[in-house]
């Protein structure tokens, strides 16, 4: 995590929330993005905790958009959908040893630590999907896939909502901005001391 936040004290970025609601093309993308969000403290409905067991999705993250994420099962998604609308989220997530219903993968002890995450919960417009999907990438590169381990997340803080994209490229700046905004927002004492939530096995 120490790593993870080398690229904090960026200089700050105008807001500009009137391109929020566009189509995002490569031609015209949202430069314009509030490098940090959310107040210093957690407001509600903030935090919201899961959990579930890493189920597969459309493997599109590491194949196409150069970021693994881990897909929770619909059964856990109630805290979310009941609670806030779709869009992408901040907070923390890890992964855990128990595998009840696979095999368990071979993670070193650090891929079990808990982690910063953005999560997208939605319909992803650029794909199309036909199912609603919480899609977690946590930020910390894992030594293999992880499907079938049990997965907990606190979720802190609200980053965007979903968007429309022409072109993959514009996708994939997003997602890069988005991470350097979770890990912004993260950056603050309230925040920080989810990392030790109760949900987590530390």
């Amino acid at each position: 995590m120490a790593d993870d936040n080398k690229i904090l004290g960026l200089p700050p970025f105008v807001v500009d929330f009137t391109q929020t609601d566009k189509v995002v093309t490569e031609d015209h993308p949202r430069l314009r993005r509030p490098m940090i969000v959310g107040a210093d403290i957690p407001e509600a409905p903030f935090p919201i905790r899961m959990a579930g067991e890493v189920q597969h999705g459309f493997k599109r993250g590491s194949r196409e958009l150069g970021c693994h994420t881990a897909n929770l099962p619909d059964d856990a998604l109630e805290p979310m959908t009941s609670t806030v609308k779709t869009g992408i989220y901040f907070g923390y997530a890890q992964v855990h040893p128990e595998c009840p219903n696979g095999t368990a993968a071979h993670l070193p002890s650090e891929d079990y630590q808990v982690w910063p995450m953005v999560m997208s919960i939605g319909w992803n417009p650029f794909y199309k999907n036909e199912k609603l999907t919480a899609e977690v990438h946590l930020i910390h590169k894992f030594a293999e896939d992880f499907y079938g381990h049990k997965m907990s997340v606190v979720v802190l803080g609200y980053i965007r909502p979903e968007l429309d994209y022409t072109t993959k490229e514009a996708l994939i700046q997003d997602i890069q901005t988005d991470i350097k905004v979770a890990l912004n927002s993260l950056n603050r004492e309230a925040y920080q001391e989810y990392a030790k939530d109760s949900l987590f096995k530390l």
